[in-house]
C-alpha cells in the first residue's frame, strides 16, 4: 500500500515537468497500475481516502509520518475530495485521465467526480464529504476506522505528557455499541482485519470491538456496552510506559523483562484516571484485564476485592484477539482453533460462563472462518444469523479445482440449503490472509 501512494504522488508531482504522453509519465503510469492491479487481486474494489485529515487504503490508515501520504492527504483535501475508489480492470487511460485531473485543479468537489464520469472513466470512482454523509453500507467500517484514529490521538496525548480527552473516544463507543445490536457480527469481522505496522491500534480497536460482541452475547445492557467499549479502546494504554524494546521483543521475554510488562495495568489505570467520563468500572477494565478468572493473574488483587463482571468480558475478547493475531513469536490461531483454545482455559483463565456465551454466539464457523464446502469449494463466513448463528453467508474464494473465484460468488448456509461446511480451512496452508477478502 506504501508503494501504491508513493508512486501516486511521484506520478502528480511528475506532470509539474513531463507532459501526459511523455515516456516517464507512461512509466509512472504503469507501475501505478501494477500496484493497484497487485491491491485488486483479490478485491473488486479498493478505497482510498481521509479521515480527519489523515489518509487511508482501505483499513490502513497512514498514522505514522510518510511524506508521500501527507502530500496525497493534502491534495485531497484541497480539491474538496473525501475519497477516491479504484475498481478492478482499470485502464491505463483511466489513470491517466485521474492524474491530470487532480494535477489541474481547476475542478473540485461534485465537479470532479462528474468529470470523471464525463470522461468515461467508470473503473474510478471520486466520492465527497457529503457523499459519505448519504452512504450507509460502509457506515461499520467508517466506524472501526473512526476509533482507530481515536486511539492514535489518545495514544499520542499520552507520549506528548497530556492528559488524554474522552470527548471523541465516547462518542465513537456510542455508535460502536449500537452497531454491535443492530448488526453485530458487521463490525465483528472487521476485528479479522490485523495491521501490523500498527499492531498497538488495531489491537486495542479489537479488543473493543470484540469485547461488545461478548457482552452482547451475555446480554449486557448498551450502557454496559459502551463501558466494555471504552474499557477496551484503553485496556493497553499502559504499554507506553514500558520500554518499546520489550513491547516488540520478538522472541520470549526473560523474567525481568516480563515482570516489566506486568506493571502495564498499573500504568494504564494511572494515565486514565484523570481523563473525563472513565468510571471505576473502565479502571477496572484496564487494572484488571489479566487478573484471570481464578485471579492468580496480575496485578495481585486484595482477596475482598469485587470486580466488575465487565474485566472477565474484556479478558476473553483479549484472549481472542491475541490467538487470532500473528506475531513474529506466534502462528495465528483460526476461529475454530480460537474457540478451542479459550475452552482450554476457561475456568482458570477465563470466566467458563461467559465463554460459553461468547462460543454460542460466534456459531460453529465464526465470520472469518475459512471454510471447505461439501462441494469441495473454499470460501469465507462473511456473515452469521444474529438469531441462528448456525445459519451463514459463505464468498466463494476457490473453485472444485481450487483455481481462485474472479467473480465475486456466495453460497448460503440455510435449513434448505444445497451445501453445508465439511471442515474449516487454515489460511496459512493457502498463503491467504483472509482479511484481504473481506467485503
Amino acid at each position: 500500500m506504501k508503494q501504491v501512494v508513493q508512486v501516486l504522488a511521484a506520478a502528480i508531482k511528475g506532470l509539474r515537468l513531463y507532459s501526459l504522453d511523455h515516456p516517464a509519465t507512461r512509466k509512472q503510469v504503469q507501475t501505478l497500475q501494477d500496484g493497484l492491479f497487485g491491491l485488486l487481486q483479490h478485491k473488486q474494489k479498493i478505497k482510498m481516502g481521509l479521515l480527519e485529515g489523515t489518509l487511508f487504503i482501505e483499513d490502513h490508515l497512514f498514522i505514522q509520518e510518510f511524506p508521500a501520504a501527507s502530500e496525497l492527504a493534502g491534495l485531497l483535501e484541497s480539491r474538496a475530495l473525501s475519497g477516491i475508489e479504484f475498481h478492478a480492470g482499470l485502464s491505463a487511460t483511466e489513470l491517466q485521465i485521474l492524474l491530470n485531473t487532480l494535477y489541474a485543479g481547476e475542478l473540485k468537489g461534485r465537479a470532479f467526480a462528474e468529470a470523471l464520469e464525463s470522461n468515461q472513466v467508470e473503473k474510478i470512482k471520486a466520492f465527497t464529504p457529503q457523499d459519505d454523509e448519504e452512504e450507509e453500507d460502509g457506515q461499520p467500517r467508517k466506524v472501526y476506522r473512526k476509533a482507530l484514529k481515536v486511539v492514535d490521538q489518545i495514544f499520542t496525548d499520552v507520549r506528548m505528557g497530556q492528559i488524554p480527552s474522552s470527548t471523541e473516544a465516547l462518542k465513537v463507543v456510542k455508535s460502536m455499541a449500537r452497531l454491535t445490536l443492530t448488526e453485530p457480527h458487521a463490525l465483528f469481522a472487521l476485528s479479522m482485519l490485523k495491521d501490523y505496522d500498527n499492531y498497538t491500534f488495531t489491537h486495542s480497536v479489537n479488543v473493543s470491538v470484540i469485547s461488545l460482541a461478548v457482552g452482547r452475547a451475555c446480554g449486557v445492557s448498551e450502557q454496559d456496552l459502551r463501558i466494555l467499549g471504552l474499557g477496551g479502546l484503553l485496556h493497553d494504554l499502559g504499554k507506553l510506559k514500558v520500554d518499546v524494546k520489550i513491547i516488540t521483543k520478538p522472541g520470549r521475554l526473560t523474567e525481568i523483562e516480563f515482570e516489566e510488562i506486568k506493571q502495564h495495568p498499573t500504568f494504564g489505570a494511572e494515565i486514565i484516571q484523570e481523563m473525563e467520563g472513565v468510571t471505576q468500572e473502565v479502571m477496572d477494565i484496564v487494572l484488571c484485564h489479566h487478573s484471570r478468572y481464578d485471579r492468580k493473574g496480575y496485578p495481585l488483587l486484595e482477596n475482598d476485592r469485587n470486580l466488575s463482571r465487565l474485566v472477565d468480558m474484556t479478558a476473553i475478547a483479549d484472549s481472542y484477539d491475541a490467538m487470532t493475531t500473528l506475531r513474529s513469536y506466534q502462528r495465528p490461531l483460526t476461529p475454530r482453533g480460537a474457540i478451542n483454545r479459550l475452552r482450554e482455559v476457561a475456568g482458570t483463565f477465563l470466566n467458563p460462563d461467559y465463554v460459553t456465551s461468547f462460543i454460542v454466539s460466534l456459531g460453529p464457523f465464526p465470520v472469518g472462518s475459512l471454510v471447505r464446502l461439501d462441494t469441495n469449494e473454499i470460501g469465507l463466513v462473511t456473515k452469521v444469523d444474529a438469531k441462528d448463528p448456525s445459519l451463514a453467508d459463505i464468498k466463494l474464494l476457490f473453485d472444485p479445482s481450487g483455481d481462485l473465484v474472479r467473480e465475486t460468488t456466495y453460497r448460503y448456509i440455510r435449513p434448505t440449503g444445497t451445501c453445508r461446511i465439511v471442515a474449516e480451512v487454515d489460511p496459512v496452508t493457502k498463503g491467504m490472509d483472509v482479511a484481504d477478502f473481506l467485503d
